[in-house]
């Protein structure tokens, strides 16, 4: 794939099953995505789990004493689930293999136009993928679409004294999440993924997957609702 083209994005399961699938995000998704190749854009997407993950985490945990890897093996093949549905529905015009190790991205073909990806090995979420994969192709940003407009200081549903983030830097970000990362985790991006974005200096912009249109103003360098950690 061609590095200075190519839009990495890491899709937050939350919007691809919020409780059931959203057939409405994933016809919007398709859209902008097929909009994005008119533009000769190239995009890596990397899918996260969901409730589905969840689901088979809280079923795990009430039947059995599960340990972490395991939660976090269901994890993985959730993301690898809902991977398979984008690359269903963007068949026409994926790569036909959804990649899980991020070191195989370079072995993509140099005209694929989209590459879907999805959850590798215990100790992170799909955040860390989406961060390696665009080390791996020298992209310098990574869009990390969620159902927030705006990453906040602390939950907004528990603490009042929340405030949104519109622009961060990576220490101020990684004093606000937990220090290590446990499946299941519900953080605006993993503190794994966070810890390598800052050593490799990748920007990370955190957008409402509801909203495409804040997207595509940033991917313009124009004002956008949605945070910024450099």
């Amino acid at each position: 794939m061609n590095d200075e083209e190519t839009v990495v994005m890491s899709v937050s399961g939350s919007l691809i099953v919020p409780d059931g699938l959203d057939t409405v995000f994933l016809k919007n998704f398709k859209h902008f995505i097929e909009g994005g190749l008119e533009q000769d854009k190239k995009f890596v997407i990397i899918t996260g789990g969901g409730k589905t993950a969840r689901r088979y985490q809280e079923a795990a945990s009430a039947v059995s004493d599960v340990n972490d890897e395991d939660l976090d093996w269901l994890g993985i093949h959730a993301t690898r689930l809902n991977a398979h549905l984008l690359l269903t529905i963007l068949r026409d015009v994926a790569h036909p293999i959804i990649v899980t190790n991020p070191h195989d991205v370079l072995d993509v073909p140099q005209d694929a136009r989209i590459i879907v990806a999805a959850g590798y090995r215990p100790g992170s979420s799909t955040d860390l993928r989406a961060v390696q994969i665009a080390e791996k192709l020298g992209s310098k940003k990574v869009i990390n679409l969620s159902n927030i407009d705006y990453a906040y200081t602390a939950d907004p549903n528990e603490d009042p004294n929340a405030t949104k983030i519109e622009k961060m830097d990576w220490d101020e970000f990684l004093s606000l999440v937990p220090a290590e990362w446990s499946p299941g985790l519900s953080s605006p991006f993993d503190p794994v993924a966070s810890r390598a974005a800052q050593k490799a200096g990748i920007e990370v912009a955190i957008i409402n997957g509801n909203k495409l249109e804040e997207v595509e103003k940033y991917l313009n360098g124009e004002a956008f609702i949605g945070s910024v950690i450099r």
